[in-house]
């Protein structure tokens, strides 16, 4: 975030952050690596008129003497074009060539002149030479002066030069930022614009996916999702509008006995027999159970539907016995139950696998015929799971009906003339699904129905 004039903060963009970012981190590194250079240079050359100057001494020391105006003098003297040179003894007085100025001295010069020290050398700020003396015979010292303004002209060059550079660096690094930042951030900006298309118009259209980074992966995990809601939304869809269907049939039956009845109690309508009466309310009582039904499978599948985790243990052979239980009593008396069970448990929704269990319990109830069978086995297969078999004596399913029969609402040509809501068979997948399991269709050897739920857990 950054300041403003009234005192608020301004939220900065990402884009803008990667770009200060990779500016600053530049600016830091160039910065130092010019900073490294610039002393290494400097020192080098430091060094380098150091030993220029040191060399210079040495040879103007050991250089043949020359007589100038009848006096013997160092033939350096003859020499020094470049730098100030002299001859400095222990009284202070200097000897430099005619024509020339004197190099500066110090009190560390004197000391060198008598012989308290082999070499001195300082800086003279004043007039900007290096000065260099040594020790020179008769008790005197050589003292020779070199300007520094060429080598603080070669630092201020360079400091320029790096200075520029470093400016032209972040500069590209902030260019490149930018770059980064906008090509980087474009899934990220299809993100946005997405999650707004959806939440202005509810359209779930996948976004396109490039490469195969982590905003790549991150796009495809959000087009899953959108996916998921629009299958959601899809299901919703259709559970409204088979819902709506399957209740207009009963609804519509029960208004019109309604209103036949309301009808025959007017004065100057036609009286109804007490046959026809009594026909009519069984007729509004059995569209009554069955919309009372069709509402509580509705209820139970919307249940379904909601994402919930369950860690209850449960014991499958008590469920499948309170479901037999609800099933017997429901049952005609001359249908009997071939009961074998094995112990098995695992972490799950009780309520929702005995109404599973019931609703197959039901179902093959519903097409045994007069004195059949209805096989139920709890038994352990292979792979580390329990199959839960129900099969019945009936009719059994048609080829046509195997692929459809857990679709909600789907009612084969034999079954629409029975009661129920066509939902029994799509709990029960959901059920299995929900429990990390699987619900399948197929033929009984007795010729009847076969349906079998493939559940996790252990004996």
């Amino acid at each position: 975030m950054i300041g403003t004039a009234n005192g608020r903060f301004q939220r900065v963009s990402l884009r803008a952050r990667v770009t200060l970012l990779a500016a600053f981190c530049v600016a830091g590194v160039v910065a130092v690596v010019s900073l490294g250079a610039y002393m290494t240079v400097s020192s080098n050359l430091d060094d380098q008129l150091n030993e220029n100057l040191r060399q210079r001494a040495r040879a103007a020391v050991t250089a043949p003497r020359v007589n100038a105006d009848l006096t013997e003098v160092p033939g350096a003297f003859l020499a020094a074009g470049d730098v100030r040179i002299g001859l400095l003894d222990v009284g202070g007085r200097m000897l430099y060539p005619t024509g020339t100025i004197a190099p500066p001295s110090s009190s560390g010069d004197l000391e060198v002149a008598r012989g308290a020290k082999l070499e001195n050398m300082w800086d003279d700020y004043r007039t900007g030479f290096r000065v260099i003396s040594v020790p020179y015979e008769d008790g005197r010292a050589m003292v020779i002066a070199q300007s520094m303004a060429p080598l603080n002209q070669t630092l201020g060059k360079l400091s320029v030069v790096l200075f520029v550079i470093s400016g032209i660096g972040v500069l590209v690094a902030a260019a490149a930022g930018t770059a980064v930042a906008r090509t980087g951030l474009r899934p990220v900006q299809r993100l946005t614009e997405a999650t707004e298309r959806v939440a202005l118009t509810g359209d779930l259209r996948p976004i396109p996916v490039t490469g195969d980074d982590e905003l790549a992966r991150l796009t495809q995990r959000f087009n899953a999702m959108l996916g998921a809601v629009a299958d959601s939304q899809e299901r919703q869809r259709r559970l409204v509008a088979d819902a709506g269907h399957e209740l207009r049939t009963p609804l519509t039956s029960m208004r019109t006995n309604l209103e036949l009845l309301l009808a025959s109690e007017r004065p100057d309508a036609p009286t109804l027999s007490d046959q026809d009466k009594a026909e009519i309310h069984a007729d509004v009582r059995a569209q009554l159970d069955e919309l009372t039904t069709l509402i509580g499978d509705l209820v139970e599948l919307a249940r379904e539907d909601a994402p919930q985790v369950v860690h209850e243990p449960v014991d499958l052979v008590e469920v499948v016995e309170r479901a037999l239980d609800r099933a017997r009593r429901r049952a005609a008396a001359d249908v009997t139950f071939d009961v074998r069970l094995q112990p098995w448990t695992l972490l799950g929704d009780s309520s929702a696998l005995e109404r599973a269990v019931l609703n197959l319990l039901d179902n093959a109830v519903k097409f045994s015929p007069s004195g059949g069978t209805v096989r139920l086995e709890l038994r352990q297969v292979g792979d580390g799971s329990v199959a839960l078999e129900v099969a019945d004596s009936g009719p059994g399913i048609a080829d046509a009906d195997l692929p459809h029969v857990f679709e909600r609402f789907y009612r084969s040509s034999e079954a629409r003339t029975l009661p129920g809501s066509g939902l029994g068979l799509a709990i029960v997948k959901q059920a299995a699904e929900r429990h990390g399991g699987a619900a399948y269709a197929g033929r009984a050897p007795e010729g009847g129905a076969l349906f079998t739920l493939r559940l996790p857990g252990r004996p």
